[in-house]
Parts: structure tokens; C-alpha cells; sequence
């Protein structure tokens, strides 16, 4: 009987050569055309009269959904560490290739900043709400968002690094040959096997928990400043909760449709087992029912609060012409996963579990779409989502998909080094990472 991370029975050599099948040049070019496309777009409707502030509300919106997928993706990452789990070392990889788009995030999130008269009240028009006239001041506003995001960015590449150097500097030759250069510089003074191994979890180890804290404290930053407040008079406890667990299950079902596509792209069936389908299957159900749960939860406190502050919000989005697509979100996000997703079988056969997956991400999406516009376009008689929304999306998901693939052709695909070396699971057991004497468990 094997451990289910070592069911793969593939020594080192052969795991590389197993998951080290090159991308088809298509996938980087149909990101880059799309990425062309969306900054056409964009420009297009920036400069003109028609979508001058519909190409910045879409360029908010996109942010919003692709950058709390990447970072909550890192983040679940970190999560993997600190409960050293060992069931998901063969797919934890494609989800580390989220951090390629933090870093573009960033730029963007500058971008917006500086159109930010076309987007954030505070920018563009006299705050009413005296308590929070200066916590919406431009400058104030700028300054925090752009040192909380650079500060998660930072510590997620650092987190990263450290687990690809690991794979790195045991397989300097596995990945695409323009990054040759930038894996020989990552490992540099890379020493024995067995001493990187336990210096690297050390450190990953007090990391992981560092990220996971300022994850829940920076989004909440990032929830108010570029979510809520787009209405100034609105506010909820409950919102930032409800907003960077959004980002959670986006990234566990994208992870889940990249690992179904993977697997098959690989042919990597022994690798990434039916099981781990299921695994995943199961995350995207439990934090399928946690999103409802905050979601009712923060409806039902305003509901019963009956406070014009919080009310107005939510009959907004209950109001023609947004009603339509605020009842579609909570079927796509939650009735039709949550329902979906309650047998074993709906889990692993790919058909529905691929559905369901889809499902969630299209109705995040839209969220997204429905926390922007409707604050923004209060008296709007139709919803405006046509080619300017259209565009600037496909070109914010070009730019996606260009820094994944780009991070995936790069680097080893899968976690080598804790798949395969003989002291792999040593890392259970914490150690001085210099004298290789065992710590205390809380230590």
C-alpha cells in the first residue's frame, strides 16, 4: 500500500519527463491577441465620448475578479504549508502559477488609480458622509491601496521563489529554454538536497501564516476602497468577509477546471488521480456553501436592520435593470454548485464536475460586474454590458492566461523535489534547518 503521495510510482527523471510536454505556441498567442484586442478596447473608449467611464468601470470590475483569484490562489497555497499537506504536492504547482499575475496586478491597479476620477467618489466629488471624508481622500486612499496590494505581491512572489527554487536547483534544465538564464540565477547557492528541503519549509512554514493574515486584513483594505465605497453611503461588516472569500472559490474552481485540463493535457492519469478530482470537488462544495452562508447571512442582517444605509444597496440590485442578474449570481454561484456538487459522482465525472466549476467562476464574474455598476450607474434604464465590457474583459483574461502559461513553460510543473526525494516526508517532523536537530512541534 503507498501513501496517496506516492501512488505515482515515477522516479525523478521520469516525473519530469511526464509533465514537461511543451504548451502549443497557440495558448501564448491567442493570450497575446486578446491582450492586443482588449488594449484597443480600451484605448478606444477611454479617449472617445461613448465608453470613456464604462472601460474604466470594466477595467474595476476585471480587476476585481482576476485579482482576488490570484491572490487567494497563492494564499491556499500558503494554506497547503501550514497544515503540511501531502495530498495535493502533484497539482499544487498549477495553482502556484497564479502568482504570475500579482505583479500585473499591481500595474493595473495603479492604472486605476490614476483614472480613479472616472471610478472612486472621493476622487471625482465632495464626500457627504463626514466620517469618511478623509479615509476616501485621493492620496490617503492611493497610498494604502497601492502599499497593502505591492505588500501581498511581494511576499507571494518571495513565497514562490522559495518553493520553485527548491525544484530549481535539483533540475536546472526542466522548463521552457528562454527562462534558462532565470532558473540558473535562482540557484545560486543552492547546497545539499536534504538541508534545502528543511530550510525551505522553515521558512515557508512562518511565511504561510504571515501571508494568510495579511491576506484577510489587505483584502478587507482592498474590499472597502475599491468595492464598497464605490457607493459612499453603503457599509457592511460583512462585505470584505463576503468579498475575499469570493476570490477563495474562484480560485479553488479554476484550479479544479486547470487540473481537469492539465491531466488531459498531459496524459497524466497516474499522476493526478481521480482522487484528487474528488479532493477538489469537495473544496469547491464546502466554500460553495461558506459563500451562501455569508452571503445570506450578510442579506439578512440588512434586511432585518432595515437601515437606509445598508437597504438602498441591495434594493438597488433588486430593481430593473440589475434584479435579473443578481438572482442569475445566486443560481450560477450557489444553487447550481451547492446541488450539484452533493454526490461523489457529480465530483469526479468531469462532464458535470467541469459544469458546476464553470458555473461558479461565470457567476463570480458577474458579481463582480453587479458590485461596480450598479453604485456607479444608479439610474441607469438598461444594464450597459456590451463591446466595451466585452473587450476590456477578454483583455484582462489574455493577460491572465499569457503570465500562466508563461509561469507554467518556465518552471518545473509539478512539486519534484516533494514528490520524489527520499527526504520528503522528514519535512512533518520540524528541524534546525543548520544542525538538522529536531524542534519542538511548536516551534
Amino acid at each position: 500500500m503507498t501513501t496517496r503521495d506516492d501512488t505515482h510510482m515515477l522516479n525523478r527523471e521520469q516525473l519530469v519527463a511526464a509533465t514537461g510536454r511543451p504548451l502549443p505556441p497557440m495558448v501564448r498567442t491567442v493570450s497575446l491577441v486578446l491582450i492586443i484586442a482588449g488594449a484597443i478596447t480600451f484605448v478606444a473608449g477611454a479617449v472617445g465620448r461613448g465608453g470613456q467611464d464604462r472601460v474604466w468601470q470594466a477595467l474595476l470590475a476585471n480587476w476585481l475578479f482576476f485579482s482576488a483569484l490570484s491572490q487567494a490562489g497563492v494564499v491556499f497555497v500558503a494554506v497547503q504549508r501550514i497544515t503540511t499537506a501531502r495530498w495535493s504536492r502533484p497539482v499544487v504547482r498549477l495553482l502556484e502559477g497564479y502568482v504570475a499575475f500579482l505583479p500585473v496586478s499591481l500595474i493595473l491597479l495603479a492604472v486605476l488609480l490614476i483614472g480613479g476620477v472616472h471610478l472612486f467618489p472621493g476622487f471625482a466629488q465632495h464626500i457627504e458622509v463626514a466620517e469618511k471624508r478623509f479615509y476616501l481622500q485621493p492620496g490617503f486612499m492611493a497610498a494604502r491601496d497601492l502599499f497593502v496590494v505591492g505588500l501581498l505581491t511581494s511576499l507571494s512572489c518571495w513565497y514562490i521563489y522559495r518553493s520553485l527554487r527548491l525544484d530549481v536547483g535539483l533540475l536546472p534544465e526542466s522548463g521552457a529554454s528562454w527562462a534558462r538564464g532565470l532558473r540558473e540565477r535562482m540557484r545560486a547557492g543552492f547546497g545539499e538536497e536534504r538541508r534545502e528541503i528543511h530550510r525551505t519549509h522553515s521558512m515557508q512554514g512562518r511565511l504561510a501564516v504571515i501571508l494568510c493574515l495579511l491576506f484577510g486584513m489587505g483584502y478587507t483594505v482592498v474590499a472597502w476602497d475599491l468595492s464598497m465605497t464605490l457607493d459612499p453611503h453603503f457599509q457592511s461588516t460583512l462585505y470584505s468577509w463576503w468579498f475575499f472569500m469570493g476570490g477563495w472559490l474562484c480560485a479553488l474552481t479554476s484550479w479544479s477546471l486547470l487540473t481537469m485540463a492539465w491531466r488531459r493535457y498531459l496524459n497524466a492519469y497516474d499522476l493526478i488521480t481521480e482522487t484528487h478530482i474528488w479532493d477538489l470537488g469537495k473544496l469547491c462544495f464546502a466554500f460553495t456553501a461558506f459563500w451562501g452562508y455569508l452571503t445570506f447571512g450578510q442579506y439578512l442582517v440588512i434586511w432585518y436592520g432595515n437601515m437606509g444605509e445598508e437597504t438602498h444597496f441591495m434594493h438597488l440590485r433588486l430593481s430593473p435593470p440589475w434584479v435579473g442578474t443578481t438572482l442569475t449570481i445566486v443560481f450560477l454561484v450557489f444553487v447550481i454548485p451547492f446541488f450539484g456538487l452533493l454526490s461523489r459522482a457529480a465530483k469526479v465525472y468531469l462532464p458535470t464536475f467541469i459544469l458546476f466549476a464553470s458555473s461558479s467562476l461565470i457567476g463570480m464574474w458577474l458579481l463582480r460586474y453587479i458590485e461596480v455598476y450598479p453604485s456607479l450607474n444608479p439610474t441607469a434604464d438598461t444594464m450597459p454590458l456590451g463591446v466595451w465590457e466585452l473587450g476590456v474583459t477578454l483583455g484582462v483574461l489574455g493577460l491572465w492566461g499569457f503570465c500562466y502559461s508563461s509561469f507554467m513553460d518556465a518552471f518545473p510543473r509539478v512539486r519534484v523535489a516533494l514528490l520524489t526525494s527520499p527526504f520528503r516526508d522528514e519535512v512533518q517532523v520540524p528541524v534546525n534547518p543548520d544542525t538538522m536537530e529536531p524542534l519542538p512541534a511548536h516551534e
